[in-house]
Parts: C-alpha cells; structure tokens; sequence
C-alpha cells in the first residue's frame, strides 16, 4: 500500500499541471492500494475550497470522485463519509470530519457556536457542555 499525499489529489481534480495530472492519474488506477489519510481528506479540502475557490458541491463531488477508484482506502472510512454527509448538509467540512472522527458515544467540546447550534441541528453529535 502506498499513501498518497494532498497534492497527487489536487493534480487529478483540477489538472493545473497536465503532465503532473496525467501521472496521478495513471497511479490511481494502477494495481496497489492507495492509502489517503484523514489529514490529506482534510487538506484537500482546504486547497480546492482556499486555493482554486471551488464551489462547495464540486469539491464534495471531487472528494467522492476520490473516493470510489477501487483501489484506494481511507483511513476511518465511516467518519469520512459522515463528514461528508454533513458537508453537503452546510456542516465545515473540517468541523464535519472533527465531530465525525470523535466517534459515537463521545461527547465533542467547543466554543464555537456556529459548530454547535449546526451540530445540534444535524443530530451530528452530543455536546459536552462547557
């Protein structure tokens, strides 16, 4: 297994770099798993929304895109999926995939408001009362 980092991602999804894309691409679909961390999910995220200003439902689609090539796997597969549930539902993505990978059973403490009037109103997760 091989894991990849945000840039290989990035490549494929917005072909700034043709040559760059068409490696990536190639290296997707080849045989071995491809590992994409949490971390990776979190940052590509990050760059498609900071750097190249993708609207919300592109970057979902393009993370699932990601997603659902046979042979890649991402770490904590369920919380990734959550969070993107909760993305599509206006949930920060990173807030999403926080609340996600708390797990159930786990209360999730913050200050932000924003995150938990959002979180009570998803039934994303318990509150831990601060």
């Amino acid at each position: 297994m091989i894991a990849v980092d945000t840039n290989v991602l990035v490549r494929i999804i917005v072909n700034d770099e043709p040559s760059q894309a068409a490696r990536a691409a190639v290296f997707l679909r080849a045989q071995e798993r491809v590992f994409i961390a949490k971390t990776v999910m979190l940052e590509l995220e990050w760059v498609l929304r900071g750097a190249y200003r993708l609207a919300r439902g592109t970057i979902a689609a393009a993370l699932r895109r990601v997603l659902e090539f046979p042979n890649v796997e991402a770490e904590d597969p369920a919380a990734v999926t959550a969070a993107l549930r909760w993305y599509d539902q206006g949930l920060d993505f990173a807030d999403s995939l926080h609340v996600a990978s708390a797990g159930h059973g786990c209360k999730f403490a913050t200050f932000d408001g924003a995150l938990r009037r959002r979180a009570r109103r998803l039934r994303a997760i318990t509150l831990a009362d601060l």
